[in-house]
């Protein structure tokens, strides 16, 4: 079954966060690896792309060295990203909140209550499967080898599903 997507709130502009702990492995590959499909899709004008941890150890930090090494090693920009905490001040910002793993959901939503329906889990649109993407935090190279290649899949198959829906749009400056 496929799970469908929200809505876009403004017809413009379809807004996704990718949200894990900390913002420095899990959503922070996703946000790169999103945002190259969406360019490669034509679709960077009509869909933005923002992550965030729940937690706020890691706010205003680079991506954990091992996330940007294998982004890097695979041909994507990882030098963009600071760390940065979801907060209840984000309520209503997004039309699609990708939680990495179930506790990230459910910190998620309640700390958005009024998007409940709007929050996933990240591989909820993986065409393998749904279940959570594990965190490769405090183990060694293969987690963020093996953490890409779920992004990817997932990423193709979000983007796939966006470009269904909405129009190509070059971005603007």
């Amino acid at each position: 079954m496929t799970v469908p997507l929200p809505a876009p709130r403004d017809p413009a502009a379809y807004r996704v966060a990718v949200v894990c702990l900390g913002n420095i492995c899990r959503s922070p590959i996703a946000d790169v690896v999103i945002e190259q499909r969406l360019a490669e899709a034509g679709l960077s004008g009509s869909v933005t792309v923002e992550s965030f941890g729940t937690g706020p150890w890691h706010v205003g930090e680079p991506m954990d060295e091992r996330s940007a090494r294998v982004l890097r090693e695979a041909g994507y920009d990882a030098t963009r990203h600071r760390g940065r905490q979801v907060t209840a001040e984000h309520a209503g910002r997004f039309d699609l909140v990708l939680g990495m793993d179930h506790a990230n959901v459910t910190d998620l939503v309640a700390l958005l209550p009024g998007d409940a329906e709007r929050i996933l889990r990240f591989r909820d649109l993986d065409p393998e499967g749904p279940g959570d993407v594990p965190d490769p935090y405090a183990g060694g190279p293969e987690g963020f080898t093996s953490t890409l290649a779920v992004v990817e899949r997932t990423a193709d198959a979000l983007v796939d599903r966006l470009g269904d829906t909405l129009p190509v749009r070059e971005p603007t400056a």
